[in-house]
């Protein structure tokens, strides 16, 4: 399993460095390098200390994106959250090159900061929640129950509400005003990804109403 994290860290980081440069059309672009550090160096991180903490959830987060466990609205979602992040990347990339953006220097460490957070967030998620698959199934196999601790007793997706600071500090930090707007649009996505895996969570779960009635908050406390 050590050899597999390796290798898909490193196709996962050569995908996004190809996304990123060859529209840019340059190496030369430091905010490009600090993104991939940032991700690339917190994803190290959380997966070391999955492989030693939590080794099966490990498994369910390097499993594919598609699986057949999954309800048919999450598949299409997913590809089509797949295509997003890459023509994302790709708008950024463009971004760059053409100089369509500016942005002050104060608001790329913003959104480097933003990153780090999100690292952090996930983080907590994992330690909390050793079912936090990245695809809406019920795992039965491995005893599946509703979480409500950790993070998990301030909103219902905590994973998604990290993910929040990913989609709006990576373009930030790569200097995108196009790439800010289209990563609004993703927590958008976020947030109908949530709304579909609580009606599966509900039929599965009889307790998890009475979870969400507790913690009311989705996404963002006192927002929704």
């Amino acid at each position: 399993m050590l050899r597999r994290v390796i290798i898909q860290t490193t196709i996962w980081l050569a995908i996004m460095a190809a996304l990123l440069f060859i529209p840019a059309g340059t190496l030369a672009w430091p905010q490009a390098w600090v993104y991939i550090a940032a991700m690339g160096g917190g994803s190290i991180l959380v997966s070391a200390w999955l492989y030693v903490h939590d080794p099966a959830l490990l498994r369910q987060r390097m499993a594919a994106p598609v699986q057949r466990a999954q309800p048919r609205w999450d598949r299409i979602f997913m590809i089509f959250l797949l295509i997003y992040f890459m023509v994302w990347f790709a708008v950024m990339g463009l971004d760059q090159r053409f100089g369509w953006s500016h942005m002050p220097l104060w608001l790329e460490v913003v959104g480097a900061l933003a990153l780090l957070w999100t690292n952090y967030a996930f983080w907590r998620v994992f330690r909390a929640n050793s079912y936090a698959a990245p695809v809406v199934k019920i795992q039965q196999d491995r005893g599946q129950r509703i979480i409500t601790a950790g993070p998990y007793a301030i909103v219902r997706h905590p994973l998604y509400a990290g993910a929040i600071g990913f989609a709006l500090g990576a373009p930030l930090l790569l200097g995108s005003w196009i790439g800010f707007v289209l990563g609004v649009l993703m927590i958008f996505a976020f947030g109908y990804r949530a709304v579909g895996e609580e009606a599966t969570l509900t039929a599965q779960f009889p307790d998890y109403a009475d979870y969400a009635s507790r913690v009311r908050y989705r996404l963002i406390p006192y927002v929704w």
